[in-house]
């Protein structure tokens, strides 16, 4: 299944802002619907996003760790500023128009 098919709003690489929490990120997974622990779940995701709907990996811009995201609480970013994080260059190439160019990874 594609990410069009599963109705993912947000692309690998591009930039999104937390809603609930105010902070930037850059996607760099998506998952079509939710696929961590029912643990992690009850602990973490406070506000019970759904679990049928995508969820997103984010490297948070100004840190050193990631999220996992339900697609209900991220917007758009539109400061069109580039992420500080240590992973962006192991997983992207460069920053461009607005949006991170993934890495090609080798099969």
């Amino acid at each position: 299944m594609s990410l069009e098919d599963a109705g993912a709003k947000f692309a690998i690489g591009q930039l999104v802002r937390h809603r609930l929490f105010h902070y930037r990120g850059v996607v760099f997974d998506v998952d079509p619907v939710f696929s961590a622990s029912e643990e992690w779940y009850r602990k973490v995701a406070r506000t019970r996003p759904p679990k049928d709907q995508p969820w997103y990996r984010v490297l948070v811009h100004g840190a050193t760790h990631v999220t996992y995201v339900a697609e209900r609480n991220l917007a758009k970013d539109t400061s069109g500023g580039p992420i500080r994080h240590p992973g962006v260059s192991r997983l992207f190439e460069r920053f461009e128009n607005g949006f991170y160019v993934p890495r090609r990874r080798l099969q």
